[in-house]
């Protein structure tokens, strides 16, 4: 018992390794899915497999993913949270590979960021189990994170997305300072 109790400690206070980068530019990591970027379909295997599906727009020699990628995803309670609770599809913002919307709009990455408005990397789009099928990524997404965030912000914001925060009076600023000042993030 004691064993398992250092082991799971030890496991919280050393981060994993980083994501590797792959031909694109692009970090990978292993919490990541490799799909033909229907979202319709990939919505429809996060839900198998009882998980949220999130869509994270990256570029190449973005700064800031790669200090998301290097300090943050890899602590271990947020890479626990994104193996076990998340199903991640991977944007290329200048991408050439094709996407199928929600709707069924077909385009490659790079026009379909364009069609959601995105302009910053990285951004995280949050999607709920379910989505009408005359509505796009933009319109669907419960909840966007543009930009680059600290540990406790990333982790605070995960579980609340998990919670279904969004559909609640207590927005996600308020959850956020109430969970720093009970110290819930997992040191």
């Amino acid at each position: 018992m004691l064993k398992k109790l250092v082991l799971s400690l030890a496991l919280f206070a050393t981060p994993a390794a980083a994501a590797t980068l792959g031909d694109d530019g692009l970090h990978k990591a292993p919490w990541m899915h490799e799909t033909f970027k229907d979202l319709r379909e990939d919505l429809e295997d996060a839900n198998a497999e009882g998980k949220r599906l999130m869509v994270i727009i990256e570029q190449r020699g973005c700064i800031y993913c790669t200090k998301m990628h290097e300090e943050v995803f890899v602590q271990p309670p947020i890479e626990t949270l994104l193996n076990e609770d998340y199903y991640v599809i991977q944007i290329n913002m200048f991408g050439d590979v094709e996407v199928t919307d929600f709707d069924g709009t077909s385009l490659p990455e790079k026009d379909m960021v364009k069609r959601w408005n995105m302009l910053f990397t990285p951004t995280m789009m949050f999607f709920p189990g379910a989505v009408a099928p005359e509505l796009n990524a933009a319109e669907a997404a419960v909840a966007v994170v543009p930009g680059a965030f600290g540990k406790q912000t990333t982790y605070d914001f995960l579980n609340w997305v998990l919670m279904e925060g969004y559909e609640s009076d207590e927005p996600f600023q308020k959850y956020h300072a109430r969970m720093i000042e009970t110290g819930a993030y997992p040191e």
